[in-house]
C-alpha cells in the first residue's frame, strides 16, 4: 500500500480541490467544472458576505461572479437545486440518479389527506400561470404535513398549504426552482427545463447497493482524500460503519478507488483511482504548488470532514452561525483562510451592499502565525476580490 507524508496528503487535496497553484477553474465554465467534479455542493441562504455555493466557487474559478452560478442553474439549466449532502446544487445529468428518492417522496405524500387534490390544483395553475412561490399560489390554509426532505415518520404537523404543496411536488420531482429572489423560491414544471432525456432517463444503477457504491464514490472525489471513518463527507447517505466498510472494498476491488496511508495515522485513506496521475504529480514534486490565499466557505466541500482536516492540517474549524453569542470563539459568519498550503486563521467580513462597503470584523492568525507584510498584502489582495465579488468598492476595518 502506498504511504505519504502528512504534508503530501495536503498538497494532493488542495491540487484536487483547485486552491493551490494556478487558477484550474476559470469564470462560469470553470464554476461547472468544478461541481462536477465535486458531485454537489451545500446550498445554505445565509449571506453575509456572499451565500456558501456562491464562496465555494469564488475561492476556485477565476473570475467567478453570483450571476453565474445563477444563470448555470436558471438559464442554462445545467445545474439543479435538490437535496443530496442535505440541500445541494448538482448537475442537472446526475438526476437520474435521485429516481428513488423522489419514488420515496411519493409514496410518503399519500399519506396525507387531501394533498393531492391541492397538487392537481397547484400543476393546473402552474401550467396556466408560470411560475409561483408560496406566496402567490391561490391555495388558502393549512394542512397536516411534513416534508419528505427531511422526513421523520410524523406527519402530524399542520404548515401553511401552499408552501406544503409546493415543496412536495418539488421534491417528488414534478416542480423545480425556476429562480430565487434572496432566498425566496419560486417554482415551474419540471418539464419546461430539463431535458426529456434526463427527466425520463432510468436511474444508472441497477440496484441499491451501486447506488451506494456510486454515492460514495462522488463524495470521495469531493473531498479528494478520504478515510474509512464514520464522517459528516457521508451525510445524507445510509451508512454505518459495517455498510461503509463494504461499499470501500467493493469499490477498491473494482479498481475504482486506491487506498493509501498517511504517516502517523493510522486510518487508511482512499482517492478515486482517476486522480492517481494527480497523486504520481505530488509524490514526484511535480505538481503547481504556487500559493495562493483564500478564504474558504463554512459548508466547503474540503471542509465536510473537519476530524480529517484537525489530523493532516491540525487546525479545528467550528462554524458558530448556530452557536448562542456569548459561548461563540470566533464570530458568527467566519471564513477559514488558507494560504498557499496552510491554514493561517480565519476571518471574519459583512458585506455592506448598500453602501457598498466590505467590513472587515475581525481576522484572527492561527497561533504562530507571523503578520508579516507579505501576508498582510496577500490578505488585502483577497479581501479586495472579496469585496468586488459583493459589489463592494470599498474595505474598511483592514488596514
Amino acid at each position: 500500500m502506498l504511504m505519504i507524508d502528512r504534508k503530501q496528503a495536503r498538497q494532493f487535496i488542495l491540487r484536487k480541490q483547485g486552491l493551490l497553484g494556478s487558477h484550474r477553474f476559470i469564470g462560469k465554465d470553470g464554476a461547472y467544472q468544478y461541481i462536477r467534479q465535486a458531485g454537489c455542493i451545500q446550498y445554505d441562504p445565509v449571506d453575509v458576505c456572499g451565500k456558501n455555493p456562491e464562496l465555494t466557487l469564488q475561492s476556485r474559478a477565476k473570475g467567478f461572479t453570483r450571476e453565474m452560478l445563477s444563470d448555470l442553474l436558471y438559464k442554462d439549466r445545467l445545474l439543479v437545486d435538490y437535496a443530496d449532502k442535505e440541500l445541494s446544487i448538482f448537475p442537472a445529468e446526475d438526476w437520474p440518479y435521485f429516481s428513488g428518492y423522489r419514488e420515496q417522496s411519493r409514496a410518503q405524500g399519500e399519506q396525507f389527506p387531501g394533498l393531492a387534490e391541492l397538487e392537481e390544483q397547484a400543476i393546473a395553475y402552474i401550467w396556466d400561470h408560470g411560475p409561483v412561490s408560496s406566496d402567490t399560489l391561490p391555495i388558502e390554509g393549512e394542512i397536516f404535513w411534513h416534508s419528505s426532505m427531511h422526513w421523520s415518520g410524523n406527519w402530524h404537523k399542520k404548515s401553511q398549504a401552499a408552501r406544503s404543496v409546493l415543496e412536495q411536488l418539488y421534491t417528488d420531482g414534478t416542480l423545480v426552482i425556476h429562480h430565487k429572489n434572496g432566498s425566496r423560491k419560486f417554482y415551474d414544471l419540471a418539464q419546461r427545463h430539463l431535458d426529456p432525456e434526463i427527466l425520463e432517463a432510468p436511474n444508472p444503477c441497477a440496484n441499491d447497493e451501486a447506488l451506494l457504491c456510486w454515492r460514495v464514490l462522488r463524495r470521495i472525489g469531493a473531498a479528494g482524500l478520504l478515510w474509512n471513518r464514520n464522517s459528516s463527507a457521508f451525510l445524507g447517505i445510509p451508512l454505518n460503519a459495517e455498510r461503509r466498510s463494504r461499499v470501500f472494498s467493493e469499490l477498491e476491488e473494482a479498481g475504482r478507488i486506491k487506498s493509501v496511508r498517511v504517516e502517523g495515522i493510522s486510518s487508511i485513506f482512499c482517492y478515486r483511482t482517476e486522480d492517481d496521475a494527480l497523486m504520481q504529480a505530488v509524490l514526484a514534486g511535480e505538481a503547481d504548488r504556487k500559493p495562493r490565499l483564500e478564504f474558504l466557505a463554512p459548508l466547503d466541500p474540503m471542509l465536510w470532514d473537519k476530524a480529517m482536516i484537525a489530523a493532516l492540517w491540525g487546525f479545528s474549524y467550528s462554524w458558530e452561525i448556530y452557536t448562542p453569542a456569548v459561548k461563540r470563539k470566533y464570530g458568527y459568519y467566519t471564513l477559514p483562510v488558507l494560504w498557499g498550503e496552510d491554514f493561517i486563521g480565519r476571518i471574519e467580513a459583512v458585506a455592506d451592499r448598500k453602501n457598498a462597503v466590505l467590513q472587515v470584523k475581525h481576522f484572527w492568525p492561527e497561533p504562530g502565525v507571523r503578520q508579516t507584510k507579505k501576508l498582510h498584502a496577500a490578505i488585502s489582495g483577497a479581501l479586495k476580490r472579496l469585496a468586488r465579488f459583493n459589489g463592494c468598492h470599498q474595505v474598511e476595518g483592514w488596514e
